[in-house]
């Protein structure tokens, strides 16, 4: 007889990328694979950053521990970044460096929520936030990501799945699968709302750099007493074209974070402290290489914008920005997952179906289009064509 596994982890789905990449056929093709499966640039990690890291390989330091919060000059160096950004107050004893983004989900979660407490979260959302809440029993309540009033979760249907048990409201702006930028109205709204209700607002804001707005994404960190509802969560993975480094931050209040250090602790002990040293580079270096990359990223979302609006093109461009774009797909007796297969075996399109974002997204794909160029969006628009027969 063989050993048990954790019923709560084998209920989860596999990981849907590594799913969507064996929809590839194998074999020669004729024409170029549209790869708009997962959000990673396709561009390499800046050439000085790169040459930083080869010097930083032979210090010795970098092969011990830091601290469980991280590197105390790349907190302080994130801080100042956060601060100039948001224009608010911002202090290093505020940051705790994660491995990646999604180890700074995690453990925030876990933080502040347990089993059979709820969370609430926009749909379609980011398959990984939901993964993590089946891990630990968490209940995600879900508000419509867009409704018939446009493309963004209102405070209203928020307000109504608060509960005895509500822990928390999660989003995600830009937001990851639908590429809607929330306005700092609306969070400001969000904000409001889980302060009077005594529970967290989480964003992760991943893909805050890719905005084409500058002016500061929100103004939470401006208020007096974000420090008691408000958790910020980042990563330079995209940003800086760092994915396979593993560097994320939580910004959050002492009390919360007295927390998180526990976890942490048990999850990594610190992030690795040479991808600590490349992050800080990249604070201290790569502005103009980070504004460079953000126009390119903007000028694709133009582009694909502009694909969407070709004759003919019967698949639909619900919401766009940063990285992705959502697009309602023609068929109405055909399952997402199909339509995405169809795409990547017949016509060299690989994206993810909505069905992989939450309940109720059949008739949706997401296009995460990081890592193509603007010029080659037009051929978006010919493949989706070419797939209405």
């Amino acid at each position: 007889m063989s050993f048990a596994v954790n019923a709560a982890i084998s209920r989860i789905e596999a990981p849907p990328i590594a799913e969507a990449q064996s929809w590839i056929k194998s074999g020669a093709r004729n024409r170029m694979l549209l790869n708009f499966c997962q959000a990673v640039p396709r561009y390499p990690a800046a050439e000085a950053l790169q040459a930083e890291v080869a010097r930083l390989a032979t210090d010795p330091a970098v092969s011990f521990y830091t601290d469980i919060f991280g590197l105390p000059e790349l907190r302080e160096g994130l801080a100042r970044h956060m601060a100039d950004d948001y224009a608010g107050d911002v202090q290093a004893d505020d940051v705790a460096i994660t491995m990646g983004c999604n180890q700074a989900f995690s453990a925030a979660l876990m933080a502040i929520a347990a089993k059979g407490d709820n969370v609430i979260i926009p749909a379609p959302y980011f398959f990984n936030h939901q993964m993590w809440f089946d891990m630990q029993g968490i209940e995600a309540r879900y508000v419509p990501a867009f409704t018939a009033d446009g493309p963004l979760p209102r405070v209203a249907d928020a307000a109504d799945l608060i509960d005895g048990n509500t822990r928390a409201i999660v989003l995600c702006t830009p937001n990851n699968p639908t590429g809607a930028i929330y306005p700092p109205a609306l969070i400001g709204e969000f904000c409001n709302l889980a302060q009077r209700h005594g529970i967290a607002l989480v964003i992760d804001e991943t893909y805050k750099d890719f905005r084409d707005d500058l002016s500061p994404a929100h103004h939470l960190f401006a208020t007096p007493q974000w420090r008691d509802t408000f958790i910020q969560l980042f990563s330079f993975s995209k940003t800086y074209a760092m994915t396979g480094y593993r560097a994320g931050s939580i910004i959050a209040g002492p009390r919360v974070l007295a927390e998180i250090e526990k976890v942490l602790d048990c999850l990594g002990i610190c992030a690795p402290h040479i991808s600590q040293r490349a992050a800080l580079f990249a604070l201290t270096n790569l502005e103009p290489w980070k504004a460079e990359k953000r126009a390119a990223m903007v000028a694709r979302t133009e582009a694909i914008r502009a694909a969407f609006a070709t004759p003919d093109l019967k698949y639909k461009l619900i919401t766009s920005g940063a990285n992705f774009a959502y697009v309602e797909h023609p068929f109405t007796d055909e399952a997402a997952k199909s339509v995405a297969i169809r795409l990547a075996g017949e016509h060299d399109l690989l994206c993810l179906p909505g069905s992989m974002f939450g309940p109720g997204q059949e008739r949706y794909l997401r296009i995460a289009f990081a890592n193509a160029e603007a010029e080659n969006m037009p051929l978006v628009a010919e493949r989706l064509i070419e797939s209405q027969g």
